[in-house]
């Protein structure tokens, strides 16, 4: 059962946002937050950053990333309309500011704030504020008001701390930018290279991921999406390595894979993704 926010707006303020994050030659448009019920108890706030989660429960309310800093407030404000429970945990996904620039908000509240510890270790060497005083190495729980939260790290992928957040009793998982919703043909996982992360592993981690118990996913940008999505985007993945690995063992220059990236999966022209195309061409080569 969903409530609120349409589809349309979800795909134009949260991926406009992403692709921004990637470097696409446009202003950062602040879009206001707004809060959808997912589940009897499962809420996702979507705005400016990356989607939020908000799981309620007779003690307290776990979030699932904070968008970033300027958006905290919001956050919390949005979540007031469904609760008056206070904010006890925040789960990052991952590093990136969209997703954990909130932490800093949380971190003055006194929310405590958990990741697992590559999250942590890439914060602190780019100075980043916010990092979570609790971190894993594999996989952790929370428990609060008698539900239960998981998150678990499978390998890298968008960067080397990346998590999947399960609650299993609503059958819904939390991606980050492990998974996008977006408008075909557009497809732009990106690679951060930077902070760890792989073509090659992604894939693992996908089916790792579809492992698990599911059938509703909250993508890191974008509306609310199904298993089938997450299990296409896993099959795009696939697809994306194969063909830049054929086009590479065909004599294929540098130049040719980014006029295919841009061309036919809308890959920013002068994003960060395309700078780190000669990483991602190294891996391939593997």
């Amino acid at each position: 059962m969903l409530f609120g926010l349409t589809a349309a707006l979800l795909v134009g303020g949260s991926l406009f946002a992403h692709l921004r994050a990637q470097g696409k030659p446009n202003p950062v448009v602040n879009r206001p937050a707004a809060i959808q019920q997912l589940k009897p108890d499962l809420y996702m706030v979507a705005g400016t950053g990356g989607n939020v989660a908000a799981y309620v429960t007779s003690e307290g309310v776990i979030l699932v990333d904070d968008m970033y800093e300027r958006n905290y407030a919001e956050i919390v404000q949005q979540v007031r309309t469904v609760t008056q429970q206070p904010i006890r945990y925040v789960l990052n996904t991952h590093h990136h500011s969209d997703h954990a620039g909130g932490n800093v908000g949380a971190v003055a509240d006194r929310i405590t704030v958990i990741a697992h510890g590559n999250v942590r270790s890439n914060m602190i060497r780019i100075k980043q504020p916010g990092v979570p005083s609790i971190t894993y190495s594999q996989d952790t729980k929370v428990h609060l008001g008698g539900k239960e939260v998981r998150a678990a790290f499978y390998g890298r992928g968008h960067t080397n701390g990346d998590s999947v957040i399960l609650f299993p009793a609503e059958r819904v998982i939390h991606t980050g930018d492990l998974f996008l919703k977006r408008v075909a043909p557009e497809f732009t996982p990106y690679f951060d290279f930077g902070a760890g992360g792989s073509m090659l592993e992604w894939v693992t981690v996908m089916d790792r991921m579809l492992a698990l118990d599911f059938d509703t996913a909250i993508p890191g940008h974008g509306p609310v999406s199904t298993r089938a999505d997450v299990e296409k985007w896993r099959a795009d993945l696939v697809a994306l390595r194969d063909r830049l690995r054929t086009m590479l063992k065909q004599g294929a220059s540098k130049a040719d894979l980014e006029k295919v990236l841009i061309a036919d999966y809308r890959w920013p022209a002068g994003g960060l993704a395309l700078g780190q195309l000669d990483a991602l061409v190294a891996e391939i080569r593997q």
